[in-house]
């Protein structure tokens, strides 16, 4: 076995490094994205469905024709933190903060995608889909819905499905 000559002991500890920061930031990303979930949830339930009901209300009930909802404004709200930890994050370096921007945009991404496409087809792809996870999201956010007023509601998360919605999949499948 060949000894190392202190280049190539640095050059290894730059690498081992390199990954640490690389797996940091993965997991920075990744913690960011699932706590947005709880994020979302939380202020699903007590602020659109409280203080800041008039915005959401047109979400449930729609009282106006045409493309965009007083809910939209939610988006513009809730993507200010993103913004602000990307910009702070990449004038810092791209220290942690841009990593949890990073996490927190792609959770935004994936809301449009499921809430505004695939659930209520504001656009009109991604239709159909047998799949077991996606119909369960179908299922809890159709019963959100039922509830027309702020009290009463269910289902306030987007990604995270009660397991009831997967059995109710299960019993049909046997059936």
């Amino acid at each position: 076995m060949k000894l190392k000559n202190g280049y190539e002991k640095r050059r290894t500890l730059k690498k081992y490094l390199i990954m640490q920061s690389i797996l940091i930031n993965i997991l920075f990303v990744l913690g960011a994205f699932v706590g947005m979930e709880a994020v979302a949830w939380l202020a699903h339930k007590y602020i659109m469905h409280g203080i800041l009901w008039r915005l959401h209300k047109d979400h449930h009930k729609k009282e106006s024709e045409g493309f965009i909802e007083h809910n939209d404004f939610f988006f513009l709200i809730f993507a200010l933190p993103g913004i602000a930890s990307l910009f702070f994050g990449m004038r810092n370096n791209y220290n942690f903060l841009f990593w949890i921007g990073v996490g927190i945009t792609l959770y935004g991404l994936c809301y449009f995608l499921i809430h505004d496409i695939f659930i209520h087809q504001r656009f009109k792809i991604f239709r159909n889909s047998n799949n077991v996870y996606f119909k369960a999201i179908r299922r809890a956010h159709k019963m959100h819905h039922k509830h027309l007023s702020k009290e009463d509601g269910e289902c306030f998360g987007m990604l995270w499905v009660p397991f009831k919605y997967f059995r109710d999949f299960k019993l049909e499948k046997e059936i």
